[in-house]
């Protein structure tokens, strides 16, 4: 939430997160944050903040403060996260989760471009590989809780209704710059934002390796099957379309009703 009280976003990882957070920091104080806007200690109401946790939950049980969310087709959403997670080196300059690599690769046979993710691989046989280790863990719960990177949209979502809050709105990443314009047509900032002029801040650029081929090339049928198995309430709720995986665009308008419906439970 910003600081001014202006408006609540629910963040959804690998959905614009780094670009929208930039832009509330920006509407508050004319500026950009210098780093990763995910390790900002102030200038924003963080959750994870303590000082944050007051003024967050009066404003979403109030439901006097406008609130949104950002979500993304499921297929580009966990290729990105194959790449950028588990094939790329992070920001610390090390493997995302320590271990969780080496186990990849030691107990499902994944490969991720050697020691710095930039060597030439089977990224297709690799990502449908990564694809079971994701079913397992939702599933599953083994072998480790599901990761909020992959974890489905819908459950990240639903945490904020369940918890009191409801949505003004939920935007497309692949319509960003029009649901996001409804955002800010909707609040009053301390700073005015132009869009056209906000740089896009991709913070998991460059991390990992190159996607070499068109998206819906890493999906045959078992894995669109275990696609369906483990994001069927995104496909449904956010109107993306499943049967074509090279179509990321949504094929229908999200209906708040129904999405406060079926994840208020």
């Amino acid at each position: 939430m910003t600081e001014s009280e202006s408006v609540i976003y629910r963040v959804v990882p690998k959905c614009a997160c780094s670009t929208i957070g930039q832009i509330l920091y920006y509407s508050d104080h004319g500026r950009f944050f210098e780093g990763d806007i995910h390790d900002s200690k102030e200038g924003l109401h963080k959750w994870a903040q303590e000082v944050s946790q007051e003024p967050i939950s009066r404003n979403v049980l109030g439901q006097r403060t406008y609130a949104f969310t950002c979500v993304r087709n499921p297929y580009t959403r966990v290729l990105s996260s194959f790449f950028d997670k588990i094939c790329g080196i992070q920001r610390n300059g090390k493997r995302y989760r320590g271990n969780l690599v080496p186990r990849l690769v030691y107990d499902y046979g994944i490969e991720v471009g050697g020691e710095d993710g930039q060597q030439e691989f089977d990224q297709i046989k690799s990502f449908r590989r990564f694809l079971l280790f994701v079913r397992d863990t939702i599933r599953f719960r083994r072998p480790m809780e599901p990761d909020i990177h992959w974890s489905a949209a819908s459950g990240h979502v639903s945490t904020f209704i369940v918890n009191g809050g409801r949505y003004n709105k939920i935007i497309w990443t692949e319509a960003f710059n029009d649901g996001m314009q409804g955002v800010l047509d909707a609040i009053e900032t301390p700073h005015p934002v132009d869009l056209a002029a906000i740089p896009r801040f991709n913070e998991s650029e460059g991390h990992g390796p190159k996607r070499a081929h068109p998206v819906e090339d890493y999906f045959d049928d078992l894995s669109m099957h275990l696609i369906y198995e483990i994001y069927k309430r995104d496909f449904d709720l956010f109107k993306y379309d499943f049967e074509n995986p090279a179509n990321k665009m949504p094929i229908g308008e999200i209906d708040l009703d129904e999405v406060h419906a079926k994840l208020g439970d």
